[in-house]
């Protein structure tokens, strides 16, 4: 089952007195159960390709849809959809630093019209199933570079999204701390069929992946395992 889908995309940028082709014609399909990592150099577009998957940009050609219907930044439905079927995690884990950890995961559900109480008591559970029932009431700046990002992972994860859009998720960990958020991905793939789309220069991360894609000088195209 296709829940992701990007067809044809062309995006481009000018530059002083020329024109930067990022992407040209890219097609994506995303389905349900996928690992997906999308390889390429820093600057190549990884990035923008991801933003414009999660409506978060618009391209210049082509289109992207979510279970076969096409959507779009510029729709008036698309917080609405970035909120419940799409969860985001990025290089930085940009939590709220005057929420505590249990209150940045229940965000989402709050935002979607849950309750207090029961926003908190499922992040709570979600996070205890990361291993952080113990920093529920911690906030960012208590925690380990590693505990952010889990914290991060939780809250894309909160809505049980279609997909989650991971951009370079381990850039900013030490080994040991990537790692962890790896078999944390793996994991939840694996047991939960969670579909994600994962951006990294890591080439040996990509390894893990059930499909990858190399992005370069605006072509994505499929790698071979």
């Amino acid at each position: 089952m296709t829940i992701l889908e990007a067809r044809h995309l062309a995006k481009s940028y000018q530059d002083s007195d020329r024109r930067i082709e990022v992407l040209k014609d890219a097609n994506l399909l995303v389905n349900k159960g996928d690992l997906i990592c999308i390889t390429g150099k820093s600057g190549c577009g990884k990035s923008t390709l991801l933003h414009m998957l999660g409506l978060l940009d618009n391209p210049d050609q082509g289109k992207v849809l979510i279970e076969g219907k096409e959507v779009s930044s510029s729709s008036k439905e698309a917080p609405q959809i970035r909120n419940r079927d799409l969860g985001f995690v990025f290089q930085f884990h940009y939590l709220v630093e005057d929420l505590t950890a249990v209150e940045n995961v229940a965000l989402p559900l709050l935002i979607a019209g849950h309750s207090k109480s029961t926003s908190l008591a499922k992040a709570a559970e979600l996070l205890s199933g990361f291993g952080l029932e113990e920093r529920l009431n911690h906030y960012s700046n208590q925690l380990s570079g590693g505990e952010q990002q889990r914290v991060s992972l939780a809250r894309a994860l909160i809505n049980k999204p279609k997909v989650v859009l991971a951009d370079e998720p381990t850039g900013n960990l030490d080994p040991e701390k990537s790692a962890e958020i790896w078999e944390t991905i793996l994991r939840l793939n694996r047991e939960l069929e969670q579909a994600f789309v994962v951006i990294t220069h890591d080439r040996e991360q990509a390894r893990l992946a059930s499909i990858t894609y190399e992005l370069e000088h605006g072509v994505l195209s499929p790698v071979n395992p």
